[in-house]
């Protein structure tokens, strides 16, 4: 039995592209994730945005988030082909913790009773 991790994913494509290649990029990023096991995909296109330094000498890019449930063994061929594409500037894959929710809660009502 696998055991089933949430992740969460960001991207930054080439600021040039246009709204094709950016929706086959997505298309193409979502497909490679649900070849290898993954569920639960959301992918939400934030659009255009402000680099907060030059990458590969773009100022902007266009951001993806990403969410899905898997077992881990996505992630390699996923950030592989990130690796090898030119449209991708950058990439991160974050691996979710379940209790994270839980956790500013806890904070909270520790700081009440001190």
């Amino acid at each position: 039995m696998s055991l089933s991790r949430n992740y969460e994913m960001m991207y930054v494509l080439r600021p040039d592209l246009s709204e094709e290649l950016v929706n086959a990029a997505v298309t193409k990023y979502q497909d490679l994730l649900t070849e290898n096991g993954a569920t639960s995909i959301e992918c939400d296109v934030w659009g255009r945005r402000r680099l907060a330094y030059p990458i590969k000498k773009f100022n902007d890019g266009i951001y993806v988030l990403v969410h899905y449930s898997g077992d881990g063994k996505q992630i390699a061929p996923v950030e592989r082909m990130m690796r090898l594409s030119e449209d991708v500037i950058r990439f991160l894959t974050l691996k979710l913790e379940s209790k994270a929710i839980a956790e500013p809660e806890e904070a909270e009502a520790v700081a009440v009773e001190a």
